[in-house]
């Protein structure tokens, strides 16, 4: 088997892979041997034609590409380890030459990863962070509490509110004919949610229960039935129930119902605390996302459209998988949203462009710096992969094997330079920041 590979622009190349003739007859053996159980040849009984007789009949290509399917993965991954470049996408396989007593020869245009030139990484200028708790987050904190804790209570003796939660009977008319789809009874809607055309809800407030009210609204003209696009409608409806929220009194009795504390004064306390711990955990993430976003900005690399596609198609596999373990599936996501594959992918672009041009100058930085992963860390790593997933610790190394093995090793180091860049940046007012740029 040979290999051969050529540089091409934009970090891509062609790597030329020849598998000897035998392994190509051997693979043409296996295919007639897996076929011919299926294949009618008059004067034999299924699976005894020889093999000469039926490419005789059928053509001598007719094992071809079950034996290039057979050949192809094998011979691109045992060679993918000899060309000494770091491929960053699924390869385009093109056939060059199949022929029986032949060299079999395709090619794989692959994407390369990039090499990245660093500008600064230390001593990045990032805006500080606000940690102070005002007394209008803690309200905030605990009025959530309170509308977690609320009680739904019927009302009979006053009209719509905003906010209400209302059941009501509707009817659509556009210039006096009732439309498909414009009517409803019974139908539950919480007044301000947004979930009718802009006007609805807010012309329901001060209607009273069992009257008749008239609600005149426009459709937008991006409107998703056409034929209502941008027309004026009456929707004749009827108030049949509301209900409210009945929030509980803020006080002792509240606190120790919704936490362990007796008091109103050790609650709110315990909830100044809490976000606290929340600022300065956003405030961590918020820091590091902005070195990172800096170093992005000073570096110079060229990312190949094959490497960004295959981490779009990644992530969408990632999200097709947290769809599953929900209970849904990718089609029936797209049903749901009208969305289609290619919208997908093109959704997730953004992201994926980033998460690609943070590796990349995380990986350099690391190399920058000398970070090495330690024996002991990469055990320590093992150790909590095998506590996540309830498993023993040899059998996760041995799933791993040594590619997995590598990959949390270069995980490792791209934790130390993240650790590093962030411990080496400045913080500095919000002005400051803009004047550095």
């Amino acid at each position: 088997m040979s290999l051969q590979v050529e540089k091409l622009e934009k970090n891509m190349a062609m790597l030329t892979i020849e598998v000897p003739a035998e392994e190509l007859e051997k693979a043409i053996n296996a295919a007639y041997q897996k076929e011919k159980n299926r294949i009618s040849i008059p004067g034999f009984r299924k699976g005894k034609a020889p093999r000469k007789l039926i490419e005789q009949m059928y053509g001598k290509e007719v094992f071809y590409e079950d034996a290039a399917n057979a050949l192809i993965p094998e011979a691109y991954e045992k060679e993918l380890e000899n060309c000494g470049e770091a491929v960053v996408s699924q390869p385009k396989i093109n056939v060059v030459q199949i022929e029986a007593g032949k060299p079999f020869i395709f090619t794989a245009e692959v994407a390369l990863k990039p090499e990245v030139t660093l500008g600064a990484y230390k001593g990045v200028k990032v805006p500080a962070a606000d940690l102070e708790v005002t007394e209008e987050e803690i309200d905030a904190d605990i009025n959530r509490e309170r509308e977690n804790s609320a009680r739904i209570v019927a009302v009979e003796d006053r009209p719509v509110r905003d906010g209400d939660m209302t059941v009501i009977d509707f009817e659509g008319f556009v210039d006096g004919v009732a439309f498909e789809g414009g009517k409803g009874t019974d139908h539950s809607l919480t007044i301000g949610s947004g979930a009718f055309i802009p006007g609805f809800e807010e012309a329901l407030i001060g209607a009273e229960i069992g009257k008749e009210t008239d609600v005149n609204v426009t459709f937008p003209e991006d409107y998703q039935a056409a034929e209502l696009a941008g027309k004026a409608a009456v929707f004749k409806c009827t108030v049949k129930e509301i209900k409210e929220k009945e929030l509980p009194e803020l006080d002792d009795e509240f606190a120790a119902e919704v936490s362990e504390f007796e008091t109103l004064a050790e609650y709110r306390e315990d909830t100044r605390k809490k976000v606290a711990e929340r600022k300065a955990e956003a405030a961590k993430s918020a820091k590091e996302e902005a070195v990172i976003n800096a170093i992005i900005e000073d570096a110079q690399m060229e990312i190949p459209d094959a490497m960004l596609e295959t981490q779009q198609r990644q992530m969408v596999e990632d999200f097709a998988q947290r769809l599953q373990m929900q209970g849904l599936t990718m089609e029936q996501y797209m049903q749901f949203t009208g969305a289609d594959s290619r919208t997908l992918l093109e959704q997730v672009k953004p992201q994926a462009l980033k998460r690609i041009q943070s590796r990349l100058v995380l990986e350099a930085v690391a190399a920058a710096e000398n970070m090495e992963a330690t024996e002991e860390e990469f055990e320590a790593e093992a150790a909590k992969m095998a506590e996540s997933y309830k498993m023993e610790v040899d059998k996760v190394k041995e799933l791993l094997g040594e590619g997995g093995k590598k990959q949390v090793m270069e995980d490792i180091c791209v934790n130390k330079a993240v650790e590093f860049v962030v411990e080496n940046a400045e913080e500095t007012a919000a002005q400051e920041t803009e004047d550095a740029k």
